[in-house]
């Protein structure tokens, strides 16, 4: 074969060849590009966003002194050596949600008290405290999955009842969403994690606890509602006590 044939022949070699080479090369492309979509769908999934790194207090804020960082854990830890004067939180500082979903999962000790608090205000010559509706959480589980609010009109929905609030009247029990010991029992020992989910959208709010609606309120007193606010993990004044918090997420409506 002449050099002239040698040539003609890998010319038209490469040529038949080079839409298969081409069509690989999408192919690959459009792999990676459905790789990278799926990935960054995982870190938004469902619209819930994460409001803690795992490890630094970037957009929180709270007493150190209580509150550190370990396994990508919050822990708030109170010692007999070490009482709190006043219940203190670890206040999310990333904005003042009104219509929301939050999760988070929890560990606390038998004998702990803390809470989520949402659609809260920091009070006055207080640092570090909190006023406003609590998804309540206990060692003891006599009030998780309620309705609290804080250094305001104290219980709202028990656990175990749906509620409406009016003007200068104790809550009015409208519905039962179950015997609130037959509710407990689906709320893991304090050894075990346990998942909150709270629902606040207009002045209707739902506390679930591991996938159990546990309390349901509807606020109509329009002079204490709020219908927006702070975000904040309680530590309550306690001898001794210890809680957990990771995976916290947020989903604004």
């Amino acid at each position: 074969m002449t050099k002239k044939s040698l040539f003609n022949f890998w010319l038209l070699a490469i040529m038949l060849a080079l839409p298969a080479l081409i069509s690989v090369s999408c192919n690959n492309s459009g792999d990676r590009a459905a790789s990278n979509t799926d990935s960054s769908s995982l870190k938004e999934k469902g619209g819930f966003v994460q409001l803690f790194d795992g490890k630094t207090f970037t957009g929180w804020q709270g007493d150190t002194g209580y509150w550190r960082i370990d396994s990508g854990m919050f822990i708030g830890e109170e010692h007999p050596d070490k009482i709190l004067k006043a219940n203190t939180f670890l206040i999310w500082r990333g904005g003042t949600p009104g219509d929301f979903e939050f999760k988070a999962e929890y560990r606390i000790s038998p004998g702990g008290n803390s809470g989520v608090q949402y659609r809260s205000e920091e009070v006055k010559d207080v640092p570090l405290a909190l006023k406003g509706y609590q998804a309540d959480i206990d060692g003891a589980n006599q009030y998780t999955g309620q309705n609290y609010e804080e250094r305001g009109r104290g219980f709202l929905a028990k656990r175990g009842q749906k509620v409406t609030l009016e003007p200068n009247a104790k809550p009015i029990i409208t519905d039962s969403l179950g015997n609130s010991d037959s509710l407990k029992m689906h709320i893991k020992d304090s050894s075990e994690w346990n998942e909150i989910y709270i629902i606040a959208k207009g002045n209707h709010m739902q506390h679930y606890i591991n996938g159990i609606l546990m309390s349901e309120a509807t606020d109509n007193d329009t002079a204490a509602r709020k219908l927006t606010g702070l975000i904040g993990l309680q530590m309550h004044v306690m001898p001794y006590m210890k809680v957990e918090y990771r995976n916290i997420r947020l989903k604004q409506n």
